[in-house]
């Protein structure tokens, strides 16, 4: 029993810090991300392992429902479409895989989110690297120190910890924030 209470006090001291050293970041995230939203863009997501699946579960809250029903926001993850994903790994290299799906469905005035535990995801970064260029804000959910994605992005929101696991239990929760701020801001609060 001790020691489960020991990973759920680590889960909400690290949550208690981001809360101090983040807040204004991530408030900053979710405004880019629903300024484009209203101007008509799109949010696209990437990452690997359970950084995909927290970028598929981000996107699904957008397009589907977080807190009310209301009209479907554009978000996707560029983590579900298998038949592009191994065509690309296979064709051109597993690290194009997300930067060629940029190349083709991202627009200027689109956002990019990348999501690394450890913020040097090549994949990850060659796509925000592409973005960047296009005209595409971006966005990293990043922990340790940053890697190189901290110096890429337009808003790297670092979550200070080694653990894979916590950084990714922040991830979700900021991610979490940010779209019930794009919900509240854009249908008003229930």
């Amino acid at each position: 029993m001790e020691r489960v209470r020991n990973f759920l006090n680590a889960s909400a001291d690290l949550k208690y810090k981001v809360a101090e050293s983040l807040s204004e970041d991530i408030l900053k995230a979710a405004n880019m991300s629903l300024d484009c939203l209203k101007r008509g863009g799109k949010l696209m997501l990437m990452g690997n392992g359970g950084s995909a699946a927290d970028s598929q579960h981000i996107a699904a809250e957008l397009t589907g429902r977080f807190k009310q029903n209301r009209k479907a926001l554009a978000a996707m993850a560029l983590t579900v479409d298998t038949s592009s994903i191994t065509a690309l790994g296979n064709d051109f290299g597993f690290e194009t895989i997300f930067a060629r799906q940029i190349e083709a469905l991202g627009r200027e005035g689109d956002v990019a989110l990348g999501i690394s535990t450890s913020g040097n995801s090549e994949n990850v970064i060659l796509a925000l690297e592409l973005a960047k260029k296009m005209g595409i804000q971006t966005i990293g959910f990043i922990g340790n120190q940053g890697g190189r994605m901290g110096s890429i992005v337009d808003i790297p929101l670092i979550v200070p910890s080694n653990d894979t696991a916590r950084i990714q239990e922040v991830h979700i929760t900021m991610g979490h924030i940010i779209c019930e701020i794009i919900e509240q801001e854009m249908f008003g609060s229930e």
